[in-house]
């Protein structure tokens, strides 16, 4: 059971990567972009959470679907899966929203509709 946890951040992750190379979202649309935005993303979620750990605010739950390892203290095996989960995320629904609005304002420029 202590792997269920990181097994769905990772089916999760897999299913959002393609979804993106389905439509090509992220990284299969420019992967060095992608890979900077992931890594500068995760980067900055991770100085987040080591700040909230240092200030005694965020704290490791206990849990039988975690796996119990630990890359530091408070700090699980599953977190940077998981904000790396978040970005990706993030990026493919952005990035999706933005193609959808820009296919709307074009067929609403070629019906002469504002």
């Amino acid at each position: 059971m202590g792997v269920v946890y990181l097994a769905a951040l990772l089916v999760t992750l897999g299913c959002m990567l393609l979804l993106d190379r389905r439509f090509r979202l992220f990284f299969w649309r420019d992967a060095i972009a992608a890979s900077v935005v992931t890594l500068v993303g995760l980067a900055f979620f991770l100085v987040w959470d080591i700040a909230g750990i240092a200030g005694g605010i965020f704290f490791r739950g206990e849990g039988v679907i975690a796996t119990g390892v630990l890359l530091a203290p408070e700090l699980p095996l599953e977190e940077p899966v998981f904000l790396v989960f978040l970005v990706v995320c993030t990026m493919v629904i952005f990035t999706g929203a933005m193609r959808v609005l820009d296919a709307l304002r074009r067929r609403a420029g070629r019906s002469g509709t504002p």
